[in-house]
């Protein structure tokens, strides 16, 4: 069982309309099996790789009106405390602190620029059983126009140190404003920050994007478009591993990763 240092990356899950239709995206698409739904918890499925649960889909709640959108969850020993902590720092509690069962507490929550994520205190449910793989998630970066209000943020709700990146003489890296958050030392990087750039038409809000791994990158590329998703950006090569942004076909945005083909020296960072 995978244990989880506060404030790393344990869980993701996200609401669909036509929850059929993202169960064949996805098994597809990411190779996903599922569960069976959880008629005492919304019809909560469970999303396995491997035989080990890796992410969830749900229907919307009655009357809720919320885009398709992947969320994020943070682990916390203390849901209650990091819900004080965010709102005490210029964050947004949206939902809870709520117990779900024996499985956990929850709290959704929004980042002063705008990007919602997820805490998660574990119960019987600890999150993540299989990261870092196919089939898994992979990363996941805070995409912002207002990264100083995300910087500032962050470490002050969960115990980050943070470092930038230094673009170099790299020509493609030239102008990227790019910081990783990491909990329990440099050594352990949880999460990216990106400041967007015009290239992001301004009515897209800050957001946090989830990187899921796949054997293939142009692969599963090809099926997002066979399924009716959209490609936003890549398939491109990094040191981290060859990725591309893409879209669902019922409007939830998400990169894939194969992270097994890199190309390039690794970034420094300071």
């Amino acid at each position: 069982m995978v244990e989880f240092t506060e404030g790393a990356p344990c869980w993701v899950d996200a609401m669909f309309a036509d929850v059929e239709g993202a169960k064949t995206f996805y098994g597809d698409v990411l190779g996903w099996t599922f569960g069976e739904a959880s008629s005492e918890y919304g019809n909560y499925t469970q999303a396995y790789s491997d035989g080990k649960a890796v992410a969830a889909v749900v229907p919307p709640m009655p009357g809720a009106d919320a885009p398709s959108q992947w969320c994020l969850y943070f682990a916390s020993p203390d849901a209650a405390a990091t819900a004080e902590k965010i709102t005490s720092n210029g964050g947004e509690v949206l939902m809870g602190p709520m117990q779900v069962g024996d499985f956990g507490t929850m709290v959704i929550a929004k980042e002063p620029s705008g990007a919602v994520f997820g805490v998660w205190q574990p119960g019987e449910h600890k999150g993540f059983e299989k990261m870092g793989e196919a089939g898994a998630f992979a990363w996941a970066e805070v995409f912002t126009r207002e990264p100083a209000k995300a910087d500032a943020f962050l470490p002050k709700v969960f115990p980050y140190g943070a470092q930038q990146m230094d673009p170099g003489d790299d020509p493609e890296m030239a102008g990227m404003d790019f910081k990783v958050f990491s909990a329990g030392g440099p050594e352990s990087p949880v999460l990216g920050r990106m400041k967007m750039g015009d290239e992001f038409p301004p009515e897209i809000p800050s957001y946090i994007q989830v990187y899921f791994g796949v054997p293939d990158c142009d692969e599963a590329v090809a099926k997002t478009k066979k399924h009716g998703g959209k490609l936003h950006f890549g398939p491109m090569d990094s040191p981290f591993g060859r990725f591309a942004a893409v879209t669902d076909p019922q409007g939830a945005v998400f990169a894939v990763i194969d992270m097994s083909t890199t190309v390039g020296e690794m970034p420094k960072f300071g």
